[in-house]
């Protein structure tokens, strides 16, 4: 083989995935940052306004302070609430689907990764034909037990805890999986040498398992956090961001202020925002939780 050809192979190799990475990543994130910098109403010319609409997100007088502030807790709030639990019960799950005494281990294994392949608009009308209050599945059941309806989908704290158990049951298989993964990694010989030294099985999980998943379980957690703060769908479908605004996300803000009020510089400044803050979390993740060699 030619020796120039030798050279440059390894770079046509990367070339597709570098050209998609140039075309879907670092132009729209160079064009939004641009956007952020003008006022912009789709109709007119851009007009560079600067820092203006980054200033204003931290100005009480301005419009979109308390919209913007009141989107932003609530998008945190659905982080803290929900990321625990997806790492909890998914490694709980892929704990109990790795264990070798379990029968139909792959049975289980399909039943839990299954409502993971679902879209978000097909979890949305599930839970929604479930939680309604007046004709949902489980306030018929709950009168039946004489329980009473919940308005699940109306009042606090039942629509937080609503938008929780839908996200948790859609997409915690991904998690077992990954989790699963890790767990086979793990040198059985570790969990023999434990054996011998006659440790309980919680000490096995603590001083084998658990540092066995150190990777995976870093890249879980990054990986799950981002993908909450990216929450839209659930919410959107589900609750319509009510009851008032108490589940109304950044996302769904961040659409009403590009697409229904045609102020494109200041949605594309609060999305930078929010991008600069998913990259702030990940890396305090990654130092916290990163493996020491």
């Amino acid at each position: 083989m030619n020796k120039k050809l030798q050279k440059i192979e390894p770079y046509l190799f990367i070339l597709p995935q570098f050209i998609f990475f140039i075309v879907f990543m670092i132009l729209p994130t160079g064009l939004g940052i641009w956007i952020s910098l003008n006022k912009w109403d789709y109709l007119t010319k851009p007009k560079f306004v600067g820092l203006k609409n980054y200033i204003d997100l931290f100005k009480p007088d301005t419009i979109d302070y308390l919209e913007f502030w009141n989107a932003f807790g609530n998008t945190f709030k659905f982080v803290i609430f929900s990321v625990p639990p997806l790492i909890i019960i998914a490694l709980a799950l892929a704990l109990l689907v790795n264990s070798p005494n379990l029968k139909f281990r792959n049975f289980f294994r399909g039943v839990f990764y299954a409502s993971n392949v679902l879209s978000v608009s097909c979890v949305g009308l599930i839970w929604l034909w479930m939680l309604d209050t007046n004709a949902g599945l489980v306030n018929y059941y709950l009168e039946k037990l004489g329980i009473g309806r919940i308005p699940w989908l109306a009042e606090l704290p039942w629509a937080w805890i609503s938008l929780v158990a839908m996200t948790v049951w859609w997409i915690i298989g991904g998690n077992m999986i990954l989790f699963l993964a890790g767990l086979q990694d793990i040198p059985q010989t570790l969990y023999e040498a434990a054996d011998i030294d006659g440790a309980s099985g919680w000490q096995k999980f603590w001083y084998v398992t658990l540092p066995g998943l150190k990777r995976p379980l870093l890249f879980i957690v990054i990986m799950t956090t981002l993908a909450q703060f990216n929450i839209f769908g659930q919410p959107y479908m589900v609750t319509r961001g009510g009851p008032g605004n108490a589940t109304k996300v950044l996302l769904m803000y961040i659409r009403d202020v590009a697409f229904g009020q045609y102020r494109m510089g200041s949605a594309s400044a609060m999305a930078i925002m929010m991008g600069l803050v998913m990259i702030v979390f990940s890396i305090i993740q990654y130092k916290l939780l990163s493996p020491k060699e």
